[in-house]
């Protein structure tokens, strides 16, 4: 099979079949937004698509979105009845081989991501940039063949792309900066608003609360737990609050859940990078991975009891030995 080399050769590509767009797991407003953005794209050119994930959407936030902006996502038990193998799969915000994304048995065409490249093995196209979010590479695309930008898209996609970059203080690159200005000029700005207020759920409180009673500082790394089965977005937001301390450079956050650990992982130091620290820290019981400065991680439920009789102070060892070998 021969390699696309643009857009418009995914396009080409992808005329006569339906497509499904695939999140990763627990999709957060960059995936969606990039699926949607994808998808609306695609019916400019007469393409019909699906935008999918096998997971849960469990943030009170990204819910909101959703409704707002009329973004139509189906879980798996919505769309896999349907699914078939000749059916084309495009990966948005995420890679097969990432641990965040489920295979599914169409046809993996495609991969269109901000995270470092996995291996994407005989796909058909694959756009792999590291930018501040994935959002940014679509709305790239309307800007490259000129195709109209309404509201929603517009809304959607900025409201991804500041979420991910965390307000444009994370992560950002030039290409983001550019395409905000982008999309500012068609986005509403009001309901970008509505979706950053009233966002919080009472167990946002009660993960606030226990990652700072359980909170252990050692020399400027952060670890903290959260007691109770918590949504990956919730994790990370927690993890985001860890690392906003003066004192914290490295913030490692986990959740006990009903099928593992799930950990999010910040690291403010240019010489530490966050998705190489949580894959090293879990090599062996887990699996993790990410940017420089935020990836995530699982252990799953089967492998926890490989953290011996003390499980949190094992993973205090297992990332400080980590973060050593940087130096």
């Amino acid at each position: 099979m021969d390699k696309g080399n643009t857009i418009i050769d995914l396009i080409d590509h992808c005329r006569g079949h339906h497509v499904y767009i695939q999140t990763h797991n627990f999709p957060d407003p960059d995936a969606i937004a990039s699926g949607y953005g994808l998808q609306q794209l695609f019916k400019y050119f007469g393409i019909e698509s699906t935008i999918c994930y096998v997971g849960r959407i469990d943030h009170l936030s990204t819910r909101k979105m959703t409704e707002s902006l009329g973004i139509d996502i189906r879980s798996k038990e919505e769309f896999i009845s349907g699914m078939s193998p000749d059916d084309y799969i495009i990966c948005v915000d995420s890679q097969k081989g990432a641990g965040n994304i489920e295979d599914l048995e169409g046809d993996e065409i495609a991969a269109i991501d901000h995270h470092p490249l996995k291996e994407n093995g005989n796909m058909f196209f694959s756009d792999i940039r590291i930018v501040g979010s994935c959002a940014t590479i679509i709305a790239g695309y309307f800007r490259e063949l000129g195709v109209p930008v309404d509201v929603n898209i517009a809304t959607a996609l900025l409201y991804g792309l500041k979420t991910d970059t965390l307000n444009l203080t994370r992560g950002v690159t030039e290409e983001d900066i550019d395409v905000y200005g982008f999309l500012f000029a068609y986005a509403d700005e009001s309901i970008i608003q509505k979706l950053v207020k009233n966002s919080m759920e009472f167990d946002d409180l009660r993960a606030y609360g226990d990652a700072i009673k359980n909170m252990v500082l050692y020399d400027n790394v952060g670890f903290a737990k959260i007691e109770f089965s918590c949504p990956d977005a919730l994790v990370a937001i927690v993890a985001d609050f860890i690392l906003s301390l003066i004192e914290v450079e490295v913030a490692v956050v986990y959740a006990t859940r009903d099928d593992g650990w799930k950990f999010s992982v910040r690291s403010e130091i240019p010489s530490v990078d966050a998705g190489i620290l949580t894959a090293s820290a879990l090599n062996g019981i887990g699996s993790g991975g990410g940017h420089s400065f935020m990836a995530g991680g699982m252990i799953r439920l089967e492998d926890v009891d490989k953290l011996g009789p003390e499980p949190e102070d094992r993973i205090q060892e297992l990332f400080m030995t980590a973060i050593k070998s940087f130096n």
